[in-house]
Protein backbone atom coordinates (compact mmCIF):
# COMPACT_ATOMS: atom_id res chain seq x y z
CA UNK A 1 0.00 0.00 0.00
CA UNK A 2 2.78 2.36 0.88
CA UNK A 3 3.81 2.07 -2.96
CA UNK A 4 0.37 3.04 -3.92
CA UNK A 5 0.53 5.70 -1.41
CA UNK A 6 4.02 7.21 -3.55
CA UNK A 7 2.04 6.82 -6.88
CA UNK A 8 -1.40 9.17 -4.84
CA UNK A 9 1.41 11.84 -4.37
CA UNK A 10 3.18 11.66 -7.34
CA UNK A 11 -0.04 12.34 -9.85
CA UNK A 12 -2.77 14.02 -7.58
CA UNK A 13 -1.28 17.12 -8.77
CA UNK A 14 -1.01 16.43 -11.99
CA UNK A 15 -4.39 14.73 -12.48
CA UNK A 16 -6.04 17.66 -10.88
CA UNK A 17 -4.06 20.46 -13.15
CA UNK A 18 -5.13 17.95 -15.93
CA UNK A 19 -9.19 18.22 -14.82
CA UNK A 20 -9.00 22.14 -14.16
CA UNK A 21 -8.13 22.70 -17.63
CA UNK A 22 -10.49 20.13 -18.82
CA UNK A 23 -13.63 21.28 -16.81
CA UNK A 24 -12.63 24.77 -15.58
CA UNK A 25 -14.45 23.94 -12.38
CA UNK A 26 -11.82 23.52 -8.93
CA UNK A 27 -13.90 21.80 -7.25
CA UNK A 28 -15.30 19.09 -9.82
CA UNK A 29 -11.99 18.40 -10.51
CA UNK A 30 -10.60 17.95 -6.84
CA UNK A 31 -13.90 15.61 -6.22
CA UNK A 32 -13.35 13.82 -9.93
CA UNK A 33 -9.99 13.58 -9.02
CA UNK A 34 -10.41 11.46 -5.60
CA UNK A 35 -13.31 9.22 -7.35
CA UNK A 36 -10.49 8.40 -9.62
CA UNK A 37 -7.93 7.22 -7.33
CA UNK A 38 -10.67 5.53 -5.42
CA UNK A 39 -11.79 3.83 -8.82
CA UNK A 40 -8.13 2.89 -9.76
CA UNK A 41 -7.67 1.53 -6.24
CA UNK A 42 -10.89 -0.33 -6.18
CA UNK A 43 -11.24 -2.15 -9.56
CA UNK A 44 -7.66 -2.55 -10.32
CA UNK A 45 -6.39 -2.96 -6.43
CA UNK A 46 -2.86 -1.27 -5.40
CA UNK A 47 -0.25 -2.78 -7.59
CA UNK A 48 -2.23 -1.30 -10.60
CA UNK A 49 0.40 2.25 -10.89
CA UNK A 50 -0.84 3.38 -14.43
CA UNK A 51 -0.68 7.36 -15.08
CA UNK A 52 -2.70 6.36 -18.48
CA UNK A 53 -5.59 4.36 -16.89
CA UNK A 54 -5.78 6.71 -13.95
CA UNK A 55 -6.22 9.39 -16.47
CA UNK A 56 -8.42 7.17 -18.15
CA UNK A 57 -10.77 6.84 -15.21
CA UNK A 58 -10.80 10.32 -14.60
CA UNK A 59 -11.16 11.33 -18.19
CA UNK A 60 -14.55 9.13 -18.63
CA UNK A 61 -15.83 10.09 -14.82
CA UNK A 62 -15.79 14.06 -16.28
CA UNK A 63 -17.57 12.74 -19.64
CA UNK A 64 -20.14 11.02 -17.40
CA UNK A 65 -20.98 13.59 -15.20
CA UNK A 66 -21.16 15.77 -18.25
CA UNK A 67 -24.04 13.04 -19.36
CA UNK A 68 -25.74 13.56 -16.21
CA UNK A 69 -25.74 17.15 -15.57
CA UNK A 70 -24.41 20.40 -17.82
CA UNK A 71 -22.34 21.72 -14.63
CA UNK A 72 -20.63 24.65 -15.45
CA UNK A 73 -18.84 26.87 -13.07
CA UNK A 74 -16.87 29.91 -13.03
CA UNK A 75 -12.90 29.44 -11.79
CA UNK A 76 -13.96 32.41 -8.83
CA UNK A 77 -14.43 29.83 -6.66
CA UNK A 78 -10.75 28.66 -7.06
CA UNK A 79 -9.01 28.91 -3.95
CA UNK A 80 -6.13 31.60 -3.62
CA UNK A 81 -3.01 30.79 -2.01
CA UNK A 82 -2.28 33.80 0.32
CA UNK A 83 0.90 32.61 0.64
CA UNK A 84 2.43 34.41 -2.29
CA UNK A 85 3.13 38.17 -3.54
CA UNK A 86 -0.63 39.47 -3.92
CA UNK A 87 0.47 41.15 -7.61
CA UNK A 88 1.99 38.51 -8.87
CA UNK A 89 -1.34 36.31 -8.02
CA UNK A 90 -3.31 38.69 -9.52
CA UNK A 91 -1.57 38.36 -12.79
CA UNK A 92 -1.53 34.60 -12.41
CA UNK A 93 -4.86 34.27 -11.81
CA UNK A 94 -5.75 36.29 -14.58
CA UNK A 95 -3.53 34.62 -17.34
CA UNK A 96 -5.18 31.57 -15.82
CA UNK A 97 -8.60 32.78 -16.36
CA UNK A 98 -8.38 33.84 -19.82
CA UNK A 99 -6.53 29.85 -20.52
CA UNK A 100 -9.27 28.30 -18.90
CA UNK A 101 -11.95 30.60 -20.48
CA UNK A 102 -10.07 29.86 -24.01
CA UNK A 103 -10.03 26.51 -23.22
CA UNK A 104 -13.90 25.71 -22.19
CA UNK A 105 -14.74 27.44 -25.90
CA UNK A 106 -12.69 24.67 -27.71
CA UNK A 107 -14.82 21.88 -28.87
CA UNK A 108 -14.51 18.56 -26.21
CA UNK A 109 -12.60 16.65 -28.25
CA UNK A 110 -9.82 19.01 -28.77
CA UNK A 111 -10.01 20.82 -25.17
CA UNK A 112 -9.90 16.90 -23.64
CA UNK A 113 -6.32 16.12 -26.23
CA UNK A 114 -4.89 19.31 -25.45
CA UNK A 115 -5.53 18.88 -21.44
CA UNK A 116 -3.23 15.61 -21.77
CA UNK A 117 -0.75 16.92 -24.13
CA UNK A 118 -0.54 20.53 -21.69
CA UNK A 119 0.51 18.45 -18.76
CA UNK A 120 3.40 17.13 -20.57
CA UNK A 121 3.25 13.62 -18.67
CA UNK A 122 1.60 11.89 -22.05
CA UNK A 123 3.56 11.01 -25.12
CA UNK A 124 1.10 10.97 -27.88
CA UNK A 125 0.75 7.39 -28.28
CA UNK A 126 -0.12 7.51 -24.41
CA UNK A 127 -2.81 9.80 -25.70
CA UNK A 128 -4.36 8.15 -28.47
CA UNK A 129 -4.35 5.16 -26.08
CA UNK A 130 -6.51 7.26 -23.52
CA UNK A 131 -8.33 9.21 -26.07
CA UNK A 132 -8.70 5.77 -28.20
CA UNK A 133 -7.35 7.40 -31.42
CA UNK A 134 -4.40 6.60 -33.79
CA UNK A 135 -1.26 8.28 -32.76
CA UNK A 136 -1.18 10.54 -36.19
CA UNK A 137 -4.35 11.77 -35.41
CA UNK A 138 -3.66 12.78 -32.30
CA UNK A 139 -0.48 15.07 -33.33
CA UNK A 140 -2.59 16.80 -36.51
CA UNK A 141 -5.86 17.07 -33.34
CA UNK A 142 -2.95 19.13 -30.75
CA UNK A 143 -2.01 21.47 -33.50
CA UNK A 144 -5.60 22.09 -34.53
CA UNK A 145 -5.82 22.71 -30.73
CA UNK A 146 -3.50 24.63 -30.50
CA UNK A 147 -3.93 27.09 -32.99
CA UNK A 148 -7.63 28.00 -31.98
CA UNK A 149 -6.41 28.45 -28.61
CA UNK A 150 -3.90 30.83 -29.42
CA UNK A 151 -6.78 32.48 -31.98
CA UNK A 152 -9.11 32.87 -28.74
CA UNK A 153 -6.43 33.83 -26.68
CA UNK A 154 -5.43 36.71 -28.99
CA UNK A 155 -9.50 37.55 -29.90
CA UNK A 156 -9.57 37.92 -26.08
CA UNK A 157 -6.48 40.31 -25.47
CA UNK A 158 -8.20 42.21 -28.43
CA UNK A 159 -11.52 42.79 -26.76
CA UNK A 160 -9.62 44.30 -24.27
Amino acid sequence: METYKTFYIQYKDKLFAYLMRLTGDYQLSGDTMQESFTRLLSHYGPNEQSAALLFKIARNAVMDNARKTHHSCSTEDCREDENHNPEAMVLVRETYRAVLAAMQQLDKTERDILSLAAGGEFSYRDIADIVGISEANVRVRIHRARMNLRKKLQSGKDDR
